[in-house]
């Protein structure tokens, strides 16, 4: 017994020994060949909010290059290369604009990629734009060294036999689709080329919207879509998986909706001759007041059930315009001044007509009928997406997107829901909330550093510290040069 409790004895002091020899020596060798620090960067004892997960608070976010690495608490030891003091500050996940045009109007197009980060919009989804334009301008904005939001594209609208944006009345962006067989080579055709996904437009027949259909489902491409005018909302909505402007949804919560339907079906035979955009523009202004007149809510409730697993993109800030006009904003001069400068003295002098002599008897039954729509379509459980059409109707790049945040909340969402709106939703619809959308481990580095509390008040997504866009931080100073830059690029 004697000897064994010597020998443990022994045993422990030799490694006592050992211990001490070992720790010497690591301290000369941190001394002169110190460990290097990770990579990562971290933003400490901040807030971070996302419609996942609440509210979150002191917390430390990691990310390395473009992964969220850890959520911890902020008391517990990060070991990073840069540290991003995010006291008093928020923390969202970079916001998506899910309705954009990047190729509209050539002003706006080398500029956009900085005003949209600018403003915090990490991903935008461009719904529609001929393939000529739109290839070279997502592989600059997917070039490895690009700073620039993500892009999903759908190249040009498929329109019917009377295309709306056919180059003469309006910009091309638009393309024909007279038969069945037509939509579904065009579709192959996109599908091989790399789009993301497919924008159905107004003018197509029956026939042809359902090969669309077929045709995107056999290619595995998710299917944007307005309302066909030869269609019903109930009908056609739930075989897409986005729905924009709530447009010709009117018609299917009208009581009379199956006489409107006869008549629109009958002017859609085009006998006049008419363009495209007159034919449509014509039935809009013969229809859309008398439905919204004639709202039967049984109906629509049916309209919306129907609709229930189609991610509605009212676009409020274009749709709903006259309840918020943007140049009657306290920001809009310094929204404005961020444009290339050909585009922002046009919108300049242009508005301030409008700001200066606003019409004495605004009709405002459709601004009322889309807030008002959004709102039930939100209680009826539609999911609800956050685009702009920008540039579309003065809708400045980044900026419009707080905007229409502003105006879901108006319709009746909360503001966390509203940043769902522009974060999960968009998404979903791309099946990727599994990587975007939400601030956990695993998930990609696009993050919005806020000054202000986006709960108390949606407004405050525009106090913007600072932007983190596939794993690179920007803050204010940096994202101004890059406003710089894009404008000099523009003259």
């Amino acid at each position: 017994m004697r000897y064994s409790e010597t020998a443990s004895y022994l045993t422990i002091g030799q490694l006592c020994r050992a211990i001490t020899i070992v720790a010497t020596l690591l301290t000369a060798a941190c001394q002169s060949d110190p460990i290097p620090p990770s990579t990562g960067t971290a933003v400490t004892n901040v807030t971070v909010i996302d419609a996942v997960n609440g509210v979150r608070e002191n917390q430390t976010v990691i990310f390395d290059g473009d992964e969220i690495v850890a959520v911890n608490n902020s008391d517990v030891a990060t070991d990073v290369a840069v540290v991003i003091d995010g006291t008093d500050k928020f923390l969202i996940p970079g916001l998506w604009d899910f309705h954009v045009h990047l190729s509209y109007d050539d002003r706006f197009t080398k500029s956009m990629p900085a005003l949209f980060l600018s403003y915090g919009i990490t991903s935008v989804r461009d719904t529609g734009g001929l393939m000529h334009k739109m290839l070279p301008i997502v592989e600059e904005m997917r070039a490895e060294d690009a700073l620039a939001p993500r892009v999903y594209f759908a190249g040009p609208l498929l329109d019917g036999q009377f295309v709306v944006y056919d180059g003469d009345s309006r910009p091309e962006i638009g393309t024909r689709n007279a038969t069945p067989d037509e939509a579904k080579a065009m579709v192959a055709d996109l599908k091989a080329q790399g789009v993301d996904f497919i924008k159905i437009y107004e003018m197509v027949s029956p026939a042809v919207f359902e090969a669309l259909v077929e045709a995107a489902n056999e290619h595995e491409l998710p299917i944007d879509s307005h309302v066909p005018l030869s269609m019903r909302a109930g009908a056609a909505g739930p075989l897409v998986d986005s729905i924009e402007h709530l447009r010709n949804i009117e018609m299917d919560c009208a009581s009379n909706s199956p006489e409107l339907h006869e008549t629109r079906l009958e002017k859609l035979k085009n006998a006049e001759g008419l363009s495209g955009f007159e034919l449509r523009s014509s039935l809009h202004s013969l229809q859309r007041v008398p439905a919204i007149q004639n709202y039967d809510e049984e109906r629509c409730d049916r309209t919306l059930e129907a609709l229930s697993s189609t991610t509605q993109v009212p676009t409020l800030r274009l749709a709903s315009m006259s309840h918020m006009p943007p140049y009657l904003r306290d920001d809009w001069q310094d929204a404005l001044s961020r444009l290339p400068a050909i585009a922002g003295d046009d919108w300049r002098e242009s508005t301030a007509i409008q700001a200066a002599s606003p019409p004495e008897d605004t009709d405002t039954t459709e601004s009322d009928w889309y807030l008002f729509l959004t709102g039930r379509a939100h209680q009826a459980g539609v999911p609800i997406g956050a685009g702009t059409d920008t540039p579309i109707a003065i809708a400045v790049p980044g900026y419009s997107l707080h905007s229409e945040l502003e105006m879901l909340v108006l319709a009746g969402l909360t503001p966390l829901e509203a940043l769902q709106s522009a974060t999960v939703r968009p998404a979903e619809y791309f099946s990727l909330q599994d990587e975007m959308g939400s601030i956990n481990v695993g998930m990609r580095a696009d993050m919005l550093l806020l000054d202000a509390n986006p709960l108390e008040n949606i407004a405050n997504t525009k106090q913007i510290a600072g932007v983190v866009t596939k794993g690179k931080y920007l803050d204010r100073a940096a994202l101004n040069v890059l406003i710089q830059t894009a404008q000099e690029a523009e003259r």
